[in-house]
């Protein structure tokens, strides 16, 4: 067919009029973006270039009763360099060399080094140069005073990222107590010790700032009024005594390693508040040395022992069943119950004996027969007594992970023949460590049983106090007067005796009370037996100030297993270097009573360092380890001579800090 004009025609009329539809598609899209989506696609393009990035709050430190630091957040500091930003009239051969000579000073590598790389870097418009890591704080006050850095992030291309790390600055001693708090991917936090207890009062709330996308990865700060400063974290003022701690896990270090053990733990209790003044956990690696594995001490639950005989004889005392005197015989040292035997140590037996006597010779048959003639035709009694005493009863700790305690009782399905025979020498039962402390304590005063307690305040801090943690009462009274007075009695002849199990331990220099106790563990094993060995009691024996119990697990007992050979020397040198060391009779001011006029200026200081920070802060009176941070962080560079408190500074409080940085502190 013949094209003809006006087919061509046609042609022309239908493309022009799809071009026409199309041009009106494209407007209508575009006046949909502008008008209809436009702020969905600013707002996505927004969230590629800029986020709202999170500023992590300075976590708060945790202090031992004297103020002395058990774990801190130090500050790292990352600086990098936007060399794009910076304009050509400060990027000069001059600056660049002036800058580079700084950098040669501060880091050791050649002036050349840096001129080469800092050109190089402006060269390819590097806005993420990385200059430095993990930078203390002096040495990013330093670095940040550098030739063209001085001019700060806009004029001067300065990025710095700050992060901080948690340290320990007595080392691993403690560090299962002083714990850790992880935060996972998912949001789930990992609570140990007391960072993991207190977490809520130590991590304080997050700040944020806008970060502008430099390169794939990399993010730099945009300074501005966008920026919500965090709030850092309180300190929390623990209970632990520095001294009476570092003897503590000394003595029980030498101790595991002299019997090769498997793990151990002590732990130290102020009798009066049931402050822990010291509580160590040891275990062995594959190496064969020690570390702060677990949480022994509050998380085991096992065996006691013939510890538990202490709770057996308060019981039979209490309910009147017999008296101290009662007689009883012990035979050749063997009972039998249902097939299963009892046996003493001593293979002979120790015939008739008074009631305390079987206490202070550990004789296993004579309280066993002391408990299954008295409550074997009602072993509630005897259970319920256990029950009024708490022992059934969890300590409830703030720290996570306290053991279950397990006091059988006869309406139990498990409960059998020998379950109360058994119970009365400590075995068929279990508790932690803490937790025959805790009773053991009570004993010490006078029978009121208190709560272990771990901290003593969150402050703001060491002079402003959050939150005070007073002494807690779990029972006023687990007994009478006179049943404390008659098995205290006991525990000092189990010492001083001749007769008496730790008579070893004995010392006519201070005195001490306790009870050894030997435990077979995994007892259905016959071969390679495996034992517990445990010391627990108090010091002095006339006013008892501190409780403690040591606990050695799995011993060689090619070497020794015994309860007094492997556990008691440990309470000993504990007992023997605090009244060497400690003076614990000598009254002296509260070392957390603040005088008006210190607690005055301190605020006052306080005021100006928040307004100007550019003030010479008063220190004298302060601990050592408050002082030198609290400089360091107004950029003053720290020097002293002794140790302890600030007595004397060399630059004047109050005064502006000027060119002199160096600030001398005496401290005694």
């Amino acid at each position: 067919m013949p094209v003809t004009d006006k087919n061509i025609l046609n042609r022309l009329y239908f493309i022009a009029g799809a071009m026409f539809l199309f041009a009106i598609a494209i407007v209508v899209q575009l006046a949909n973006i502008q008008f209809v989506e436009g702020d969905k696609y600013k707002e996505m393009a927004l969230e590629q270039t800029f986020r709202n990035a999170t500023i992590a709050p300075s976590r708060g430190n945790v202090y031992a009763d004297d103020g002395s630091l058990l774990a801190t957040s130090v500050p790292k500091y990352d600086i990098y360099f936007d060399t794009k930003t910076v304009k050509s009239n400060v990027f000069t051969d001059k600056n660049v060399k002036s800058l580079s000579d700084s950098l040669a000073t501060m880091f050791g590598k050649s002036s050349g080094h840096y001129e080469k790389m800092l050109k190089t870097a402006r060269k390819n418009k590097n806005q993420y140069l990385r200059i430095a890591r993990k930078l203390s704080y002096s040495e990013y006050i330093r670095i940040k005073k550098f030739p063209i850095f001085k001019l700060g992030a806009n004029k001067g291309g300065f990025i710095d990222k700050v992060k901080t790390v948690r340290e320990h600055p007595i080392g691993r001693i403690a560090e299962r107590t002083v714990g850790y708090e992880r935060k996972d991917d998912k949001g789930y936090y990992t609570r140990v010790g007391l960072e993991g207890a207190f977490g809520e009062y130590l991590r304080g709330k997050a700040g944020r700032r806008l970060e502008q996308k430099i390169a794939k990865g990399q993010w730099k700060p945009v300074s501005g009024d966008n920026e919500l400063e965090p709030q850092d974290g309180f300190d929390i003022i623990s209970t632990v005594n520095v001294n009476i701690q570092d003897i503590a896990h000394h003595a029980l270090l030498e101790q595991l390693e002299k019997y090769k053990a498997d793990h151990g733990c002590v732990v130290v209790m102020e009798v009066a508040t049931g402050e822990i003044k010291a509580i160590s956990n040891l275990g062995r690696n594959k190496k064969g040395k020690y570390y702060e594995r677990l949480n022994y001490a509050v998380g085991e639950s096992h065996e006691p022992g013939s510890t538990f005989k202490l709770m057996a004889i308060v019981a039979a005392l209490e309910d009147k069943v017999i008296d101290s005197s009662y007689v009883v015989d012990t035979g050749d040292g063997k009972l039998t119950y249902y097939g299963k035997t009892v046996r003493d140590s001593n293979n002979r037996g120790y015939g008739k004996i008074s009631a305390s006597e079987a206490f202070e010779v550990s004789s296993n048959t004579g309280i066993v027969k002391i408990i299954q003639d008295f409550y074997g035709k009602n072993p509630e009694k005897f259970v319920d007594r256990l029950y009024n005493m708490g022992l059934n009863k969890k300590l409830d700790l703030p720290i996570t992970g306290e053991g279950v305690p397990i006091i059988p009782h006869p309406n139990d399905k498990g409960w059998s023949g020998i379950s109360l025979p058994w119970m009365a020498f400590g075995y068929g039962v279990s508790l932690t460590p803490l937790q025959t402390l805790t009773f053991y304590n009570a004993i010490a005063n006078d029978g009121e049983m208190v709560r272990p307690r771990f901290v003593k305040a969150v402050r703001e801090n060491w002079y402003a106090s959050e939150k005070v943690f007073e002494k807690e009462v779990i029972i006023p009274s687990i007994c009478s007067k006179e049943t404390v007075e008659k098995v205290k009695k006991m525990m000092q002849n189990v010492v001083e005796k001749k007769h008496g199990t730790g008579n070893s331990l004995y010392s006519p220099d201070f005195s001490m009370a306790g009870k050894t106790g030997t435990c077979q563990k995994n007892y259905i094993i016959k071969e390679n037996k495996e034992y517990i060995s445990t010391f627990s009691g108090f010091f002095p024996v006339e006013n008892p100030k501190y409780s403690c119990i040591v606990v050695i697990h799995e011993p060689d007992r090619t070497i020794g297993y015994y309860g007094a050979d492997v556990s008691g020397p440990v309470f000993k040198k504990i007992a023997h270097k605090i009244y060497t060391d400690t003076p614990i009779f000598d009254e002296v001011e509260s070392i957390h009573s603040v005088s008006g006029t210190v607690s005055t200026d301190y605020e006052k200081y306080r005021e100006k360092s928040i307004k100007y920070k550019t003030i010479v802060p008063d220190v004298i009176g302060m601990p050592a380890m408050d002082a030198i941070p609290l400089l360091e962080n107004l950029g003053l560079d720290v020097e002293i001579s002794g140790s302890g408190k600030v007595t004397k500074q060399s630059l004047e409080a109050g005064k502006k800090i000027g060119s002199q940085k160096k600030i001398v502190l005496d401290l005694s």
